[in-house]
């Protein structure tokens, strides 16, 4: 049985998907009780835990053969990452006390990047977990192609708005479907020690070609627009940011290429998911959702 973290959010979802069209035993990690019952409806053990609580989540990782950690994301962080730093030392804890027999820890590109930014939190993470001597393997994703549904609604008006520029710039994307696919083979997988493994699509995507795959999957025409950097601070903060220098940090990460993957792919594995089919998917559900 494998213990996931985020089972309701959409990597955690392809994950247990995978795993229990694989045959696999699943213990469905909530907050939640009742998002636990769809679950529970497909075979699942249901535990209800969280980030925020050792004990609780202690037991959610005791008596499995394996767990997938995602560290719940703050996109507006305190300006010294308290809450990633709270949450990091209760999965820490949790896994000292547990010791399942491996984990599959979700990271990201950049996280080995020291320079100040948004995915700093997930590099604390890999730092904390450093000392644990159990089998960990570290997924560094990719930005996900899901991202663009932020711009469903913009696109289609024709025009999706792009802060990762210039337009033309090819950078390392991939569906969060193939995050929770190969998440799901690393976790069935043995190894020793810790590992890095880098997971990008095969093809890297500009925001030119998002608007390609826009116009593809809306049959009009979208044409993408550079926010200017000067604007984005008043724009984040009008969103209700308090802090948005971390997210400006990452962008310029992205745009200026000091986010990226710097193992040449020596231990990367390759998406499926095109990303005119993430598109696709994004403009289908979101027509379903409007009715």
């Amino acid at each position: 049985m494998f213990a996931i973290m985020a089972i309701t959010g959409r990597v955690g979802g392809a994950l247990a998907r995978t795993l229990l069209d694989a045959g696999q035993s699943v213990r469905a990690i909530v907050r939640d009780p009742a998002k636990g019952d769809a679950w529970a409806a497909r075979g699942c053990e249901v535990a209800v835990a969280d980030a925020d609580h050792v004990e609780s989540l202690t037991a959610a990782f005791t008596g499995v053969d394996g767990a997938f950690i995602l560290l719940p994301p703050v996109f507006d962080p305190a300006p010294d990452f308290a809450e990633a730093h709270a949450r990091i030392a209760v999965i820490t804890e949790a896994v000292r006390r547990a010791r399942p027999p491996k984990l599959v820890v979700l990271s990201t590109v950049g996280a080995d990047s020291a320079r100040p930014n948004l995915l700093n939190a997930l590099r604390f993470l890999e730092q904390a977990l450093a000392d644990v001597d159990l089998p960990i393997t570290f997924l560094r994703a990719a930005w996900f192609m899901e991202n663009a549904e932020w711009d469903v609604a913009s696109a289609r008006e024709g025009l999706i708005r792009s802060y990762l520029q210039p337009l033309d710039r090819p950078v390392a994307m991939i569906s969060t479907q193939d995050v929770g696919r190969v998440a799901a083979e690393l976790l069935t997988e043995n190894w020793r020690g810790h590992r890095v493994i880098e997971l990008d699509a095969v093809e890297r995507v500009s925001p030119a070609r998002i608007a390609a795959a826009f116009t593809e999957a809306l049959g009009r025409p979208v044409r993408a627009e550079v926010v200017p950097r000067g604007e984005w601070e008043g724009l984040f903060r009008a969103q209700g940011m308090r802090n948005p220098l971390p997210r400006m940090q990452m962008l310029d990460g992205f745009n200026e290429g000091w986010i990226d993957f710097t193992d040449k792919h020596a231990a990367a594995r390759k998406g499926r998911v095109t990303i005119e089919e993430a598109i696709t998917a994004l403009v289908q559900r979101n027509a379903a959702e409007a009715g």
